[in-house]
């Protein structure tokens, strides 16, 4: 048994962003060590970073992951959407509830 992030079942709609989509990152990701060539721990993204969606897939037939490309980084880390705040088609929805200025003071260990 695993434990889910949340009630939530973000597959029932549409992805909350689009490919090519330019998004900023709301919190530090940290390896988990399935991110090669990097060490267990390592930051990936920090926040703030600015990236731009690449793909989009699933996880646990819950979440949308998005393949989030930071061309400054030379890498692409797959991201949830509560991670990411746009900047192409900023607008009010269920990730916009933070000021655009304020982000997330946790991390995410990816």
């Amino acid at each position: 048994m695993f434990a889910r992030d949340s009630d939530i079942v973000e597959l029932d709609g549409p992805p909350a962003f689009d490919y090519g989509e330019k998004v900023i990152s709301r919190k530090n990701v940290r390896n988990d060590g399935t991110f090669q060539g990097r060490e267990i721990g390592d930051v990936l993204v920090k926040k703030g970073d600015v990236g731009y969606v690449k793909s989009i897939g699933t996880f646990l037939q819950q979440f949308y992951i998005y393949g989030i490309d930071f061309v400054d980084r030379g890498y692409v880390v797959g991201m949830k959407g509560r991670e990411l705040r746009s900047l192409d088609a900023p607008s009010p929805g269920p990730y916009d509830e933070d000021d655009a200025l304020h982000f997330d003071e946790e991390e995410t260990v990816r």
